[in-house]
């Protein structure tokens, strides 16, 4: 069997957690290269199953083909073969509008993941199509070229305002048919319904699939509801923490489970708040907080300008939480 096949990736991050992880950047907008070595060399001791890199967190589709080649290379040789590395692969609608350029870009964006060492790919939702007069269609038909690649993909539902798409149970159902899908990355946020929705729809019709939960803000509940691993930008730090809180649901271990879902569900309020996009510098706080960056490092260049305070109360969350010695 293949590392690649999408059985082999299946079982290899099945009841884990994978942190999607952040670049970090200096105030000049440069990768902090030392730092970003450090901080790989630091997320390879934890409990991970894998890591992903190029996904949201990690400004996939905004960092250069050279940025990109050079985040792959240092976690790819941090983590060894033991692990997973997850790419996320796509196109930005912003920049390309052409529907078959856009398709293109995707392609190569996969073909340098897999050339790099990747082992199976997140797909970044094509936002291009979203409202589209076919969009079923054309949505499909990108993943059918990605698929063409041979790699293990794992779709992602993404909640629109981040940038995704809200993939019909009809889109869902020819997605999740392809052999080549892993299983499915679920990030709707605040839509608990829809969460319960999809994770129905699999249960019932796609057993074989993975319900991965991309859930930070109620990662307990969406176990609950039946994920199976973990794919979260939350995951970027603390990382025991979160590991710990799965493993205890599924060794069915409630007492466990309940303290740390409070823990976990106490940090992730201190992270993912409004602005949302500056969840990703909240997590490099939480790095430096930990003393795995310095502050220099802790920048993103395309975040929105977040307080001093901000910086403090997620010193004072990580101190409750035991994360932080006085």
């Amino acid at each position: 069997m293949s590392v690649r096949s999408a059985d082999s990736v299946r079982s290899r991050i099945d009841r884990g957690l994978i942190p999607a992880v952040p670049v970090p950047f200096d105030s000049g907008g440069r990768i902090a290269t030392l730092a970003q070595e450090h901080y790989a060399r630091y997320m390879a001791a934890e409990p991970v199953a894998g890591v992903a890199v190029w996904a949201h967190t990690g400004r996939g589709l905004r960092l250069d083909r050279e940025q990109r080649h050079t985040v792959l290379s240092v976690w790819r040789g941090a983590v060894g073969p033991g692990k997973v590395v997850v790419a996320g692969v796509g196109a930005s609608a912003s920049v390309v509008t052409d529907p078959s350029a856009f398709i293109d870009s995707a392609l190569a964006m996969a073909q340098d993941a897999l050339d790099g060492g990747a082992d199976a790919l997140l797909v970044h939702p094509p936002t291009l199509f979203r409202g589209a007069p076919r969009e079923p269609d054309l949505v499909v038909d990108y993943h059918r070229h990605l698929a063409s690649t041979g790699a293990p993909l794992i779709l992602f539902f993404l909640y629109e305002a981040a940038g995704g798409i809200s993939y019909s149970p009809e889109i869902l159902r020819s997605l999740l048919s392809l052999p080549e899908v892993v299983g499915i990355k679920l990030a709707t946020l605040d839509s608990v319904m829809t969460y319960q929705s999809v994770a129905g729809l699999l249960a019932a019709e796609f057993p074989q699939k993975l319900l991965i939960t991309g859930e930070d803000r109620f990662l307990g509940y969406s176990l609950m509801c039946g994920a199976s691993a973990a794919l979260i930008g939350m995951g970027a730090a603390c990382t025991n923490l979160q590991h710990d809180l799965m493993q205890s649901y599924f060794a069915a271990r409630g007492n466990d489970f309940l303290l740390l879902s409070k823990s976990v569900d106490q940090l992730s309020q201190v992270l993912f708040v409004p602005p949302m996009e500056g969840y990703i510098r909240r997590m490099l706080w939480v790095l430096v907080h930990l003393g795995v960056l310095e502050a220099e490092s802790a920048h993103d260049p395309w975040g929105p300008h977040l307080e001093q305070s901000e910086f403090e109360m997620i010193g004072k969350t990580l101190r409750a939480l035991g994360e932080l010695k006085d």
